[in-house]
């Protein structure tokens, strides 16, 4: 089976051209090709499949082999991939996931993609429809206990569930401890991606995340946006301004723009391509 690896600030996954290869088992290929020492090591497994509702479609596993609704940085990547390899000459694509159908602005340079917007819709707000379960309509600065300790959190969804924790210093934060606690937290039937958040200014903030399914990644587009609508929210920024999310790897722009819609952007980067003869459940 074919694939390329590729990476968008530091989140990387496997992806596998389904318009010629074919993926029997996708669960147990995401476990396989994931492991960092015994497969091709990455964040999970992408599969750019045929779509009668869009351009192309998008389908997401989690190095756990558990099915994702959303990735903003694999959004980009597969954007880089169908336009690289020649499978569309658009500029704007349109791309179905699980989490709804996403818009992509690519950006080349020399011909090939090196960074891409996407339209990642408006933010989900109520909280039966994230899902969490409190008692009121949202979840906006409400109080979690969490293990040993009380947490001031906001949850929302972008195609996927989000928990966004400020801090005062992200890089202080436990998370091998504190993120499978939320990640696995009654309130979260669904389980729940956690941001641990410390606003820089008003248009600059740092962030940690830790993924359901994935545990901590160097970046995660979704919960990039998801912590710029929750400092917003919260008052810590503003809405149509581009607000700059470090990770540890790298840099994403996010803006909450006046149309309602969040507008993420970054690079695309392709590691290397590669094919390997058995990886449980392709061919």
């Amino acid at each position: 089976m074919k694939f390329a690896k590729m990476q968008g600030t530091g989140n990387d996954y496997i992806y596998v051209n389904c318009f010629e290869e074919t993926v029997f088992d996708p669960p147990a290929a995401a476990k396989f090709l994931s492991d960092r020492h015994f497969g091709v090591g990455s964040d999970g497994l992408v599969l750019i499949e045929p779509s009668d509702r869009a351009d192309f479609k998008m389908d997401i596993y989690n190095s756990d082999g558990s099915r994702a609704r959303m990735c903003g940085n694999a959004a980009r990547c597969v954007a880089k991939y169908v336009c690289d390899n020649g499978l569309t000459d658009k500029s704007l694509i349109s791309l179905e996931t699980p989490g709804g159908i996403k818009y992509i602005d690519t950006y080349k340079e020399n011909g090939k993609v090196v960074s891409a917007r996407v339209n990642m819709g408006a933010p989900i707000l109520k909280s039966q429809d994230i899902p969490a379960l409190f008692d009121s309509d949202t979840v906006i600065d409400l109080p979690l206990k969490v293990g040993e300790k009380s947490y001031r959190v906001t949850c929302l969804s972008m195609g996927n569930p989000h928990c966004v924790v400020f801090s005062n210093d992200a890089d202080s934060v436990n998370i091998q401890k504190t993120g499978p606690e939320f990640e696995n937290h009654p309130a979260f039937p669904d389980r729940i991606n956690t941001e641990f958040v410390q606003p820089l200014s008003g248009s600059r903030i740092k962030m940690r995340v830790w993924e359901r399914g994935a545990g901590e990644t160097l970046s995660c587009g979704t919960g990039a946006c998801a912590a710029a609508a929750a400092c917003i929210l919260n008052g810590y920024c503003k809405r149509d301004t581009d607000i700059a999310v470090t990770l540890r790897g790298g840099e994403l722009s996010v803006n909450w723009s006046a149309d309602g819609a969040v507008y993420l952007t970054g690079p695309a980067v392709t590691v290397f391509t590669g094919e390997i003869a058995c990886c449980g459940g392709a061919r």
